[in-house]
């Protein structure tokens, strides 16, 4: 099978970098929620999903588990693995196996069972064990779920995707029985906004947003049809020619993992978080939260250690294009003026201070 690698030409290509910055930044830190690639047909959205998976470093999975349970974490693990772990309490003795990162399509058509899995309730009663049939949700844990043309999805389904990239747990419960496991994925939704919107409490839901367009430089357009040919006529050299890049970004996305609990952030900078989102005009705060732990992932992936306005600027750009209120039939647009206008400011509003008993 063909390995397809990230190396288009992103300089200078504002929608593409951004695109490419997401999707990093969601293998960084899979707590972002998930990111939200909206775009024109045509535009290479998939493949960039696609070649993440490629920069991802293999994992180690219990063997024969469905659910690819890591054998050093007992707090994360399907039942069956927990059985398993608590006669072998030592890990080192759990029979284990290297697998690369796995990139798993849910289908446009696909029903509430095929995404969550189904439980056997026959055979519940009839022998009073639990049987579980996995679905999409088992088959993504620790790896990438791809879904294209999110927005023609059911928005049950939907969901159902997001409460599980939120709490990383697939809970599925039928006639009073129920079963859970571990769902820990990094959510890769695209659509094209000509086909139809998602509605604005489900856009509210994915951590990050962006929005691509085709290429206009002539340039940059030929560029992009010298690579894919280059790649097409000859995948082994074109693999080799960027394989010391793309190694290289491997090891900075492993690199800031082992950083992110390590980067922190300045109240000084938490009160222009909370200003941006006041100014820009967004409801509730999950904006705030996600601009933080963006802004810090960002950080860990320069390495660096405490969160600057730089990286506040760039984590604003990925999270606020989605939440910006606006009217019906108005395209999501972002003001990047105002957005530097406020960081600018030296001096952010002073939190208000707590009377006694309050």
């Amino acid at each position: 099978m063909k390995r397809r690698t990230l190396n288009f030409p992103f300089t200078a290509i504002v929608g593409q970098e951004k695109m490419k910055l997401g999707l990093i930044l969601n293998a960084i830190n899979p707590r972002l929620s998930g990111i939200l690639i909206r775009g024109e047909k045509g535009t290479a959205k998939s493949i960039a999903v696609r070649a993440l998976a490629a920069l991802l470093p293999e994992i180690e999975v219990v063997k024969d588990c469905p659910f690819n349970c890591d054998p050093r974490t007992p707090n994360k693990m399907c039942p069956k693995c927990v059985e398993l772990y608590s006669k072998n309490p030592d890990s080192d003795k759990i029979p284990t196996m290297k697998r690369r990162t796995k990139v798993v399509d849910l289908p446009i058509n696909a029903t509430e069972d095929r995404v969550v899995g189904t439980l056997d309730i026959e055979h519940a009663i009839k022998k009073g064990e639990k049987r579980f049939e996995p679905g999409v949700l088992a088959e993504a844990n620790r790896g990438i779920l791809y879904v294209d043309e999110v927005n023609l999805l059911d928005d049950h389904i939907v969901d159902i995707l997001l409460d599980s990239a939120a709490m990383g747990v697939n809970t599925v419960e039928r006639e009073g029985i129920s079963y859970s496991h571990p769902a820990e994925f990094i959510l890769v939704g695209t659509m094209n906004p000509e086909e139809g919107e998602l509605r604005p409490q489900l856009l509210d839901r994915f951590g990050l947003c962006i929005k691509i367009e085709g290429i206009k430089d002539v340039h940059q357009r030929a560029e992009v049809v010298k690579r894919w040919d280059g790649f097409e006529q000859n995948p082994a050299s074109f693999i080799e020619q960027w394989s010391d890049a793309e190694a290289e970004l491997a090891a900075k996305i492993v690199a800031a993992r082992e950083l992110l609990t390590e980067v922190r952030i300045p109240d000084s900078i938490l009160l222009k978080i909370a200003e941006l989102a006041v100014e820009i005009g967004v409801d509730g705060h999950r904006s705030d939260l996600t601009m933080m732990k963006a802004s810090r992932t960002i950080a860990a992936f320069r390495q660096l250690k405490e969160v600057g306005l730089p990286e506040v600027e760039e984590s604003a750009e990925l999270s606020l294009l989605h939440r910006v209120r606006r009217k019906p039939f108005e395209q999501l647009a972002l003001d990047r003026a105002k957005i530097g206008a406020i960081l600018a400011n030296a001096h952010p509003p002073q939190a208000k201070q707590k009377d006694v008993g309050e």
